[in-house]
């Protein structure tokens, strides 16, 4: 028993537009409409720029097939078959430098889950390829967040306190915060975004000591609680608002 941590993947551990970009593309072909697909790229850059509002990549590239007529079939179908491209050359992704070690220092003083909407299609085998498939204690897969996150944080809290990491923050933080969860968030929006979280930067790699101090601040108050039963204060710690500087 002790603190947990829990990752999301798309935008959050894998970055770059490699894999947004395979599921545009894989839409205009099963459209048989290039017009769709220069305007799924227009809406990624859009989107990456912060000209563009939307939940993400993925949703700005579907918002365009969906006035193109694009049925939820169809997009489902895109979706499924980009996904066994991730991370080769037609959906490459750039993972944080030195993943692989914090991994290994957080999972010494903390559980270190994934949880991501994504199927396990493509993720098991980039995790495998980059060497990072004992990295989670645990992972969880088709998620549906924000609903499906529920049980794994609620699961998560009757271990110990839980940091919740991810760049979308309906989907991946606002479950955690209302649970009484920390929050982490990160992506290029992260600076626009004002909701209330305990750390926030652009790039994950920012807050790897930020997020091994709240996981080693947490696991000593936790120990602290079942040695001394008088009241303990909450060990609280972080960037509680920016961490990119």
């Amino acid at each position: 028993m002790g603190p947990t941590v829990i990752f999301d993947f798309d935008g959050t551990i894998a970055r770059g537009s490699g894999p947004v970009v395979a599921y545009a593309k894989a839409l205009a072909e099963r459209a048989a409409n290039p017009d769709l697909l220069v305007e799924s790229l227009r809406a990624i850059d859009a989107f990456e720029s912060g000209s563009l509002n939307a939940r993400d990549g993925y949703g700005a590239v579907a918002s365009a097939a969906t006035s193109h007529g694009v049925t939820a079939a169809d997009m489902n179908a895109a979706y499924l078959w980009s996904r066994e491209l991730l991370g080769s050359e037609l959906a490459p992704v750039d993972l944080p430098a030195d993943l692989a070690p914090f991994l290994q220092r957080l999972g010494a003083i903390a559980d270190v889950w994934l949880a991501t909407n994504a199927p396990a299609t493509g993720v098991t085998q980039l995790l495998g390829a980059a060497g990072l498939q004992h990295g989670f204690a645990r992972m969880f897969f088709d998620v549906g967040k924000p609903d499906g996150l529920v049980p794994i944080l609620a699961e998560a809290l009757t271990r110990g306190p839980v940091l919740s990491v991810g760049d979308v923050y309906d989907y991946d933080l606002a479950p955690a915060a209302r649970l009484g969860a920390a929050t982490a968030l990160v992506g290029a929006h992260s600076s626009r975004n004002r909701f209330e979280v305990t750390m926030r930067a652009s790039r994950l790699v920012t807050l790897f000591p930020a997020i091994e101090d709240w996981a080693a601040t947490a696991a000593l108050s936790r120990d602290a609680s079942h040695e001394d039963p008088q009241p303990q204060t909450n060990g609280d710690m972080t960037c509680s608002r920016d961490c990119s500087h």
